[in-house]
């Protein structure tokens, strides 16, 4: 018990550590809160953080894009296009801001988070949503940003952005061009 005790407090005094130098949360050796450096685009969810010395993949929480990469799967529409968004987003050296939620990895080892642009701020999972190249994806108990990222997503869908006009439906045949 002392041990689990003496755990939980190296951990908090970890946590409310900052530098004087760069405001924010600092990075927990293990913790998923803090900032690294982009490495590469995975897919239109997936990125890969150097993040105190080492690479890790990184899920946006709170949204899905379609495949692009996924073994045994087909490209899906729009997943190609969701891939170089992320891209023009976050180019290779960008340096992100990772914020957690309630889960710090989902069952293939990836780091769950928040991304956003250390520059200025811009927060990706919503803008991938905002600008039509992602669905919302809620997965309990990661719900810090449900309400946002669903309003970012309805936006981009009424206003008939990227793969809501691109894409037919889910369970919906194929559209074809008009004859002609």
């Amino acid at each position: 018990m002392r041990r689990v005790l003496a755990t939980v407090a190296l951990l908090v005094g970890l946590a409310g550590c900052q530098s004087a130098a760069s405001p924010g949360p600092a990075t927990p050796a293990l913790g998923v809160d803090g900032r690294g450096s982009m490495v590469r685009v995975v897919d239109g969810d997936t990125i890969v953080v150097r993040l105190a010395g080492r690479e890790e993949r990184v899920r946006l929480i709170g949204i899905d894009t379609p495949e692009s990469v996924k073994p045994g799967s087909p490209v899906e529409c729009f997943g190609k296009e969701a891939s170089g968004h992320l891209a023009s987003l976050l180019p290779e050296g960008t340096v992100v801001r990772l914020e957690g939620d309630v889960e710090q990895r989902d069952r293939y080892g990836r780091l769950l988070a928040y991304v956003y642009r250390d520059a200025d701020g811009l927060f990706v999972n919503a803008v991938m949503a905002r600008d039509g190249f992602a669905e919302p994806l809620t997965v309990p108990p990661n719900v810090a940003h449900t309400a946002e990222l669903a309003t970012a997503a309805r936006s981009a869908r009424e206003s008939g952005r990227g793969l809501w006009t691109a894409c037919p439906a889910p369970g919906a045949p194929p559209t074809r061009a008009p004859p002609g």
